[in-house]
């Protein structure tokens, strides 16, 4: 559509010592048929990232970090300075995934016929898939209304619009009408639930959630191996890793259950601690995922 590219669209991305994913995500970026300005966080690599973006992408407005933001800080960061400069639309975009020739456009088309049934303040999900069993790994979320359990689970993409409840960060279009609404990421988060709670936060802002049809991009699943969910690793090693920057800190575990779990929000609290200590895993759990 001609409007498309009338668009200001703000792409924000963070990454940290991974520059050849980085650059394939930015090569299938940039053969999408749309204007569109990247924010990118590099937070504090080590292995070239910086210089390779800045020869190969110079157009890219690179972020400087310390190494300490993980995804929370450094999405935060860029959407903190693409907001200063005022864009129609912020897509998140995860710096492993490999979007679809047609993604952006996809996208924004969602987005547009939500408008025309007078749903302007719509956030839109892409759904990924796995690269060899292109299987669903990240998109759209919905809660589990169990009494005892909160627990976050990804929906299927499907073949035509459908709402969900929250998401995760992988692919996400954001309308500024729902920024003006909702703001920025919370910086109680530090790696994980940034996005669900924004989501969730964005519901109680009277805005919708919706996952746009069909796959938009490629992203594998993070692997266990080495996590709080490895059961190869001994109890103490368990313990240790999850209550770190990328699992569930104390502080902010505890801000997302007490905002968002409801009234039994403790025992919600106590489960991934307790997942730990018994060795039990469940990959289902898209909220308990690593990045």
């Amino acid at each position: 559509m001609d409007y498309i590219q009338s668009i200001k669209l703000a792409i924000l991305m963070t990454c940290h010592n991974r520059r050849d994913t980085t650059l394939r995500c930015l090569k299938a970026l940039y053969q999408q048929d749309i204007n569109f300005d990247v924010y990118l966080v590099d937070d504090g690599s080590s292995d070239g990232t910086y210089d390779a973006v800045s020869t190969a992408y110079p157009e890219v407005k690179i972020l400087q970090g310390n190494g300490n933001l993980f995804w929370v800080g450094g999405m935060r960061l860029a959407f903190s300075e693409a907001i200063k400069r005022g864009y129609d639309y912020y897509l998140w975009l995860n710096d492993d995934i490999v979007l679809e020739s047609t993604a952006l456009h996809r996208l924004l088309n969602s987005h547009y016929q939500l408008k025309q049934q007078l749903q302007p303040d719509s956030i839109i999900v892409g759904s990924t898939k796995d690269t060899f069993t292109h299987q669903t790994t990240y998109g759209g979320q919905k809660q589990q209304k169990r009494w005892y359990s909160r627990k976050f689970v990804t929906v299927e993409a499907g073949t035509e619009l459908q709402e969900c409840e929250t998401m995760n960060g992988n692919c996400v279009l954001i309308p500024n009408s729902v920024v003006v609404k909702v703001g920025n990421l919370d910086p109680a988060f530090i790696h994980i639930m940034g996005d669900l709670d924004y989501g969730l936060r964005a519901r109680k802002q009277g805005c919708s959630i919706w996952i746009a049809p069909g796959f938009i991009a490629t992203c594998s699943r993070n692997s266990v191996r080495g996590s709080w969910a490895d059961t190869k690793l001994s109890l103490l090693q368990r313990l240790r890793k999850v209550t770190q920057p990328k699992a569930f800190p104390l502080k902010s575990w505890t801000v997302f259950t007490r905002r968002h779990a409801g009234f039994f929000w403790w025992l919600y609290w106590l489960q991934p601690y307790i997942r730990a200590i018994i060795g039990y895993q469940d990959l289902s759990a898209s909220a308990f995922k690593e990045g």
